[in-house]
């Protein structure tokens, strides 16, 4: 499997999505610390605020431009749009540093935007772009490498955009861009595979790709489920920090400690599930990893409150069994969710046809993104009316049990 890094027909790819999802999260983490301790420092709810709008404006070009993306990626080359795209992120890089030198927050978010941009023009890209290069027994690992290092990347970028100095984000974040562009001068060609031209319009290219990505039950049932498994994961990486300082009493290195554990544990299932399927693309292993991490998340409910609400370090949280019992249950739910995901994105490859492949990946991520931003502003909701993180994150995992038996058909199909 991992020999597919070495090769042409993957590793220029791989490498260049690395280090646009790396990217994209340094900037944005090192613009929330420095409004955090910095531009707001002296206003807690303002800077709560504005790492709000970040996220929001990074989100908001997959439902403007998903469908424009997915149209462009299935008329055009797509190793030529990752070139394209990557220099375009040189040119936003620059632009952050400049944002960032200058004091500037209005031009920062511009930044973000961007960025957001950025990445969805390339996500339809990244994975639409496999099945012209891989052999069919090669699919699902490189799919699961690409999803693999997906979050490992983010999980990189938001403490590197921690650690670094205010002056070293930018010039950084140039020399990563800078970086990607070179690693996509090596992607192959990927001509398109049907005859069709642009949809330049936002709404009827949308609703294309939303029309074909629903006519086929199969692209269907993928793309409500990512999009679960996408909203699930939103709110418990929202939640770390919170979670472990209220809940839990312990530091910022715990909650840390956690967000390593579930990006690294996605990252691991990712990548062993080509290899328990052998290479074929099945989804006879979903239903059973979306009922793992349903009991995952149920142990944690249980395991919170015998950790104890008492203030205590690394130390003191890992001195009982109960700190263990928690990372234990975090770690299993993200290697389930990496099994559970890989098969999903391969169908979402090869399910319909060749030359609405990048449509599909589009139509999946319009509907990530809703059902993330909905996810969240729920779980928030709920916390607000009284309702426990533990038991919100609880029932967030039980959700998957309305999925289990369309899962189950489409693993026998």
């Amino acid at each position: 499997m991992l020999d597919l890094l070495t090769t042409r027909r993957f590793g220029p790819l791989f490498a260049t999505q690395f280090l646009g999802a790396f990217n994209d999260n340094l900037f944005r983490t090192a613009l929330v610390f420095i409004v955090a301790y910095d531009l707001a420092a002296a206003d807690p709810k303002q800077a709560a605020l504005l790492a709000s709008a970040a996220a929001g404006l990074f989100i908001l070009p997959y439902f403007l431009f998903s469908g424009i993306a997915g149209s462009a990626a299935d008329a055009r080359d797509k190793a030529a749009i990752c070139r394209l795209v990557k220099l375009s992120e040189i040119a936003f890089m620059a632009l952050g540093w400049a944002a960032l030198a200058l004091g500037s927050l209005p031009l920062a978010l511009g930044v973000v935007f961007l960025m957001g941009c950025h990445s969805t023009l390339f996500g339809p890209v990244k994975y639409a772009i496999l099945p012209q290069h891989l052999k069919p027994g090669e699919l699902l690992a490189g799919t699961g490498l690409v999803e693999g290092a997906t979050f490992v990347a983010i999980l990189l970028g938001q403490v590197a955009g921690g650690l670094l100095a205010t002056q070293a984000v930018g010039p950084v974040a140039l020399a990563i861009a800078g970086l990607g562009w070179l690693a996509s001068r090596f992607i192959p060609p990927a001509p398109p595979e049907a005859g069709r031209s642009i949809n330049w319009n936002p709404i009827s290219s949308s609703r294309a790709a939303l029309g074909h990505a629903f006519a086929n039950r199969q692209l269907l049932i993928a793309t409500l489920a990512i999009s679960w498994f996408w909203a699930l994961g939103a709110i418990y990486t929202s939640q770390f920090v919170p979670l472990a300082k209220n809940e839990m009493g312990a530091t910022e290195t715990v909650a840390t400690l956690f967000l390593a554990a579930f990006s690294v544990g996605i990252a691991v299932g990712s990548v062993a599930v080509g290899r328990w399927l052998k290479g074929r693309i099945s989804t006879r292993l979903c239903a059973a990893a979306g009922l793992a991490m349903a009991l995952a998340g149920f142990d944690l409910w249980f395991a919170i409150p015998a950790v104890g609400a008492a203030p205590k370090d690394a130390a003191a949280f890992f001195a009982a069994a109960a700190g263990w019992r928690v990372l234990a249950d975090l770690t299993a739910l993200a290697l389930a969710g990496g099994v559970f995901s890989v098969p999903l994105y391969a169908v979402l490859q090869t399910a319909g046809a060749a030359g609405n492949r990048a449509s599909a990946i589009a139509a999946n991520n319009i509907f990530n993104s809703l059902f993330q931003v909905a996810a969240v502003l729920a779980a928030g909701a709920a916390v607000g009316a009284g309702l426990g993180m533990p038991l919100v994150l609880m029932l967030s995992g039980l959700t998957v049990l309305l999925l289990l038996p369309a899962l189950h058909r489409l693993g026998r199909a």
